[in-house]
């Protein structure tokens, strides 16, 4: 499987993060900040130049692109190029094999550059991540849902959770999460290929806590699925959203019974917490 990466170049950070959520309703996986603008990946077969330019035109004049074809055998060169450790306070680093290890942080995550996007550096996954480190997991069942690389799911499993399963609808993030469980010795980290649908034709096992960062439309449908597999008073944790879905996305969870206990905002992207009322 082929990424295409295009490199926008814009006015201004507001603008990025204009195009940036334009762009994930059109399939983009990921982005990448840089100086005047940022660097998007989407799955070759879902690229459309004529849509993005549509985008482009509506939010600004002022917006260009160029793009090239990321082949497989050439994705482990992109990374190395581009991929530096990630390191979230003092709670966890997340480094690729050939970086050296950075001590003093509680939880080291290794993570092998592949075909497959969600390596902790877009401020969704740091959300996430410093949610978790503010729950004692100990003990517990997590679902990580859109499991990407398996970060999350790693975590979970490191922090002490007794189950873990982790579940995401790409091949390539079910092979590189299964790599990278391995590589993390998470041995009790189970991982499923599918979407949500799994949690009510084939899952019965109910959870304490739920992780799910991807995108607004998908937890805006899936949110009912998401609290159906959820223990009674079990927590959620959302992200890969901006500040300004929070509304629309906490009036459709109070319909399940969610209520918000916490939250974090950076550069306008927002992760929850919320819990079943009991």
């Amino acid at each position: 499987m082929n990424y295409i990466e295009v490199t926008f170049t814009t006015p201004d950070s507001e603008t990025s993060e204009i195009m940036m959520a334009e762009l994930a309703e059109i399939g983009f996986e990921s982005f990448a900040e840089k100086d005047q603008g940022f660097l998007g990946y989407i799955v070759e077969k879902c690229f459309l130049e004529k849509t993005i330019l549509e985008i482009s035109k509506k939010v600004s004049e002022k917006v260009s692109f160029n793009f090239t074809v990321i082949k497989e055998k050439n994705w482990n060169e992109v990374w190395e190029s581009n991929f530096e450790p990630v390191v979230i306070g003092d709670l966890c680093v997340i480094r690729a094999p050939f970086h050296e290890p950075i001590p003093g942080k509680k939880y080291e995550i290794i993570i092998e550059p592949k075909m497959s996007f969600g390596t902790g550096h877009h401020e969704t996954t740091s959300m996430m991540i410093s949610l978790m480190g503010e729950l004692n997991l100990k003990n517990l069942s997590v679902l990580d849902m859109g499991c990407g690389t398996g970060i999350l799911a790693i975590l979970a499993a490191k922090m002490g959770a007794t189950s873990v399963l982790a579940i995401d609808n790409d091949e390539w993030a079910f092979n590189n999460s299964l790599e990278n469980i391995k590589k993390n010795a998470a041995g009790i980290v189970n991982i499923l290929m599918g979407d949500a649908s799994l949690l009510s034709k084939t899952i019965s096992e109910k959870f304490d806590i739920v992780l799910a960062n991807i995108n607004r439309n998908i937890l805006l449908d899936d949110i009912e699925k998401y609290t159906q597999a959820m223990k009674p008073g079990a927590k959620l944790l959302l992200s890969g959203f901006y500040q300004s879905d929070r509304e629309s996305i906490l009036n459709h969870a109070g319909q399940f019974s969610l209520k918000e206990i916490r939250s974090l905002t950076q550069n306008n992207w927002m992760a929850l917490v919320l819990e079943q009322k009991k």
